[in-house]
């Protein structure tokens, strides 16, 4: 007797499998399929590297070994400067002060020298000097900012303003704009010392900085009234004297807080009202006990104080001559 035989349905079920299960599965075909990935990835991004850096080396021996270039390359003449600035100097101080001639190469020019130039400016205080191939230069400098003018004079000579930094370096100033100037309280109390071509820097100008700073910050419109600042007892006292226009002096204490103590000048000066009697000295360096002197009328403060030079030559004035055939772009870093 025959039987039917019937198959057994199929019957499908999932499984969940450990990953180290389906790792040790992977056959060894995969697993060198996956290795040559991997190194042909690491290989790229080596080659990647290796380029990058013989592009970086190559640029640096060009710039400081330009001998190295092709004579095609060292005959080309300097056609574009470019001055990347984060103050107010110009192609002319620029024109001026590297002085390159017009037949001049990339490559024939001394870089330590033209820095040294441009560093000889006092109102520079850092500069670097780029070759960029195959015809432009770029000078890329920061700048001394004023906080303070002065009348200099040396012995026998006559009077010229410099302006003063924070860290207390003089400097002729170059392309500053003349209302802003006007606008600088004067520096007295000082002596200017030869430092080479330069001067040596002015002892308490940071203190004179920081005083400065927070008066326009606490207190814009007094601040607007300084005229004299003097640092004749600073060394000795610790102290900074101030005149304002009207001749009122101010005395601060350097050991302590300036903004309080502009605070309780703004408020002494606010509650002088009587112009028969108005204020003639404050003293703000004893602490909360203000000493003030009242007076019936104020000297007005006329020309403005002249400090003497130390021993040295003057310095040589400064000509601006033009730069024929040669571009000059100016970028600023503000």
């Amino acid at each position: 007797m025959s039987k039917d035989v019937h198959a057994m349905p199929e019957t499908r079920t999932w499984r969940e499998i450990p990953q180290e299960v389906s790792s040790r599965a992977m056959s060894g075909e995969g697993r060198r399929r996956l290795a040559m990935g991997s190194m042909r990835a690491v290989m790229f991004v080596a080659v990647i590297g290796i380029v990058a850096w013989g592009a970086w080396e190559t640029a640096v021996v060009l710039r400081e070994n330009p001998d190295s270039l092709p004579g095609a390359a060292k005959a080309d003449r300097v056609r574009s400067l470019v001055l990347v600035t984060d103050g107010v100097l110009d192609k002319n101080w620029l024109a001026a002060t590297l002085s390159i001639p017009a037949d001049a190469t990339l490559v024939g020019l001394d870089l330590s020298q033209l820095r040294a130039k441009v560093l000889a400016d006092s109102q520079v205080s850092s500069a670097a000097i780029i070759r960029n191939f195959p015809d432009k230069l770029t000078v890329r400098i920061s700048e001394r900012s004023p906080v303070v003018r002065m009348m200099a004079q040396a012995a026998g000579g006559t009077p010229s303003m410099l302006l003063v930094s924070r860290d207390g370096v003089a400097f002729s100033g170059t392309g500053f704009d003349a209302s802003m100037v006007a606008t600088l309280p004067w520096i007295d109390g000082v002596r200017l010392t030869r430092d080479g071509t330069s001067f040596a820097p002015i002892e308490g100008m940071r203190a004179v900085s920081d005083l400065i700073a927070s008066a326009k910050l606490e207190a814009e419109e007094l601040y607007r009234t300084w005229r004299v600042i003097s640092l004749e007892r600073f060394a000795t006292d610790g102290e900074i004297d101030v005149r304002t226009k009207s001749g009122m002096k101010v005395i601060f204490d350097t050991r302590e807080d300036y903004l309080r103590q502009i605070a309780r000048l703004d408020l002494l000066v606010d509650e002088s009202t009587d112009p028969t009697h108005p204020l003639r000295e404050v003293n703000l360096a004893l602490g909360s006990q203000v000493p003030v002197a009242y007076g019936t009328a104020l000297p007005v403060l006329g020309e403005p104080p002249v400090n003497t030079l130390g021993a040295g030559a003057p310095q040589p004035a400064v000509t601006f001559p033009r730069a024929p055939g040669i571009h000059i772009d100016i970028k600023s870093e503000l």
